[in-house]
C-alpha cells in the first residue's frame, strides 16, 4: 500500500491549484508519511510503519497495541 498511513488510513487527495487568472489545474495533496520502526514491547520486537504525522501522535495517545488491533480491524495491517 503506497502512500497511505497504515494507523489512520489516511491517503492523498486530489484537487486543483487555482492560479491568480483563477485557472484550475489538476495536483495532488499528500499525507506526512514517515517511515518509523517502532518497539512493540509486548512481543519483544521492532514493527516497521509507514505512519503519518497524525498517526505517530494517536500510537503516543492510545497506546500501540491499541492502536494495532484498530488498524487490523480497519484491514490497514495485515500482520501484527
Amino acid at each position: 500500500m503506497a502512500r497511505v498511513c497504515q494507523v489512520t488510513g489516511k491517503k492523498r487527495m486530489i484537487g486543483n491549484n487555482v492560479s491568480h487568472s483563477k485557472r484550475r489545474t489538476k495536483r495532488e495533496f499528500a499525507p506526512n508519511l514517515q517511515n518509523k520502526r517502532i518497539w512493540f514491547a509486548e512481543e519483544q520486537r521492532f514493527i516497521n510503519l509507514k505512519v503519518s504525522a497524525a498517526g505517530m501522535r494517536t500510537i503516543n495517545k492510545k497506546g500501540l497495541s491499541a492502536v494495532l488491533k484498530e488498524a487490523k480491524a480497519k484491514g490497514l495491517i495485515n500482520v501484527i
